[in-house]
């Protein structure tokens, strides 16, 4: 019983290790609040970075689906993982991925938002995101992209994974310039500090050290 119970989580002997059990909650659940993150932004008609930034504007611009494109634009990020971050990472991330590609589709179906003012949307978009990427990053996954690269930067020299996020999501959402209107753009980039802010503050290798 004692075995079982350690195996499901819920009386784990190893701190320093997460269970499989628990790493498949923190997945769905990181999964399911990012996807909750996006559909925020997008409900305010907002853009983000990364790759999934680059999916929202494929979508504003061309009418592509956000869920398909953000997941096939993950793909090329996935031998930088596999190279520099270990097969379970790899595994685990893809599965992350498709999980909220998938969840991004399929939210619409279950509720909507009629309106979601820009500034709040940003706000409550950014800290959902936040929350579910530091669920995957403590669990040894990634929403793929920037964040594969975020991860191993901060392993590899130090540098915090938010910070390296917030750089390049800049670079993105600088792009949107071409796309969208400078007020949306600017709300973006308000999400998109707050998204990289929490992850900076709370994701912290000597904080939190589990594998």
């Amino acid at each position: 019983m004692a075995q079982l119970m350690s195996t499901l989580g819920f009386w784990n002997s190893t701190a320093a290790r997460h269970t499989p059990v628990e790493d498949v909650q923190g997945i769905i659940t990181g999964s399911l609040v990012a996807a909750l993150g996006l559909y925020m932004l997008a409900s305010a008609g907002l853009l983000t970075g990364s790759t999934a930034g680059v999916a929202f504007l494929l979508h504003y611009a061309f009418g592509i689906n956000f869920g398909l494109a953000f997941f096939l634009l993950n793909l090329p990020f996935f031998y930088l993982s596999l190279k520099r971050l270990g097969l379970a990472f790899t595994l685990k991330t893809f599965i992350a991925i498709g999980l909220t590609a998938l969840l991004s589709d399929l939210q619409t179906r279950f509720f909507t938002i009629a309106g979601m003012q820009p500034a709040w949307g940003a706000l409550t978009g950014g800290l959902l995101l936040g929350y579910g990427l530091l669920a995957l990053y403590r669990h040894r996954a990634s929403l793929g992209g920037v964040g594969i690269l975020g991860i191993w930067m901060q392993e590899r020299f130090g540098i915090r994974a938010g910070l390296v996020q917030l750089v390049i999501d800049m670079g993105v959402l600088a792009v949107a310039f071409f796309v969208t209107t400078p007020q949306t753009v600017l709300y973006s980039v308000l999400g998109a500090v707050v998204l990289n802010l929490f992850v900076a503050i709370n994701h912290r290798s000597d904080r939190y050290i589990a594998l």
